[in-house]
């Protein structure tokens, strides 16, 4: 079963089983490409392994979402036109970038925690999983909603300091080592982690760089190493949601 949703005052895909059962609930957070087609087939992809998922999108009324069209895509993708598009993408992700709008991001996530929980499909357990944009936001509403019981940050970069303390679930984290900005951060992200005592595992795959699990973008997409998040994905995934 799917179908377009509203929660609260934003619209989200839900996905679940049709089998009348209770499942594991999962929040799939997009990229930079807003609620794409690409995150609703990851998002089918988990409920075909047996969870409840909600797919917000955190874009929605934003100025800038018309904008974030294929087009844009191809462009960022030809090495002809990437410079541009990247210059016209960090304009128009100006605005994520305020106090603000993270923080109607983070309300909005855990109403979407609030609207599984409350769901009649979930059975109780609540995981987040994002990619890029969407990783660093599963991190951070790890470190600030603890009935997260699993987090799983694809790319994402990682809460301010102060806030790791409040992590209460496991972290399962996926990099590619030629994702320079991410590289350069990840060993005191390891430091911090352990130091906080908090369950990290950091998976960096080798030549890969990011957006590594987007089948969608030919430049970026490395088979491989998606697979193998994939895999590992599941099975951290059921190890702390499953009853």
């Amino acid at each position: 079963m799917h179908k377009e949703i509203t929660i609260g005052n934003f619209p989200a895909y839900h996905a679940y089983p049709d089998d009348g059962q209770k499942h594991p609930g999962l929040i799939v957070i997009h990229e930079i490409w807003g609620l794409a087609d690409h995150i609703k087939s990851v998002a089918d992809r988990f409920v075909a392994q047996g969870f409840s998922v909600v797919a917000p999108n955190l874009f929605h009324d934003m100025a800038f979402e018309s904008a974030l069209d294929p087009q844009l895509f191809n462009e960022m993708q030809n090495p002809e036109t990437r410079d541009a598009a990247q210059q016209k993408l960090r304009a128009l992700m100006a605005p994520l970038r305020s106090p603000e709008y993270a923080q109607s991001a983070i309300v909005k996530l855990k109403e979407c925690v609030d609207f599984l929980l409350a769901h009649e499909h979930c059975n109780g357990k609540v995981a987040v999983l994002g990619f890029c944009f969407g990783g660093t936001y599963a991190f951070q509403l790890a470190a600030l909603d603890p009935r997260i019981k699993a987090a799983v940050p694809f790319y994402g970069q990682a809460p301010a300091a102060e806030n790791i303390a409040g992590i209460s679930c496991p972290v399962l984290a996926f990099y590619g080592d030629q994702d320079a900005p991410l590289m350069q951060t990840l060993p005191q992200l390891k430091e911090q982690m352990q130091a906080e005592g908090k369950q990290f595992e950091a998976v960096v795959y080798p030549e890969t760089g990011h957006a590594f699990f987007n089948d969608t973008n030919k430049k970026m997409y490395r088979p491989g190493p998606a697979e193998d998040a994939w895999n590992r994905t599941l099975e951290f995934l059921r190890k702390n949601l499953d009853s």
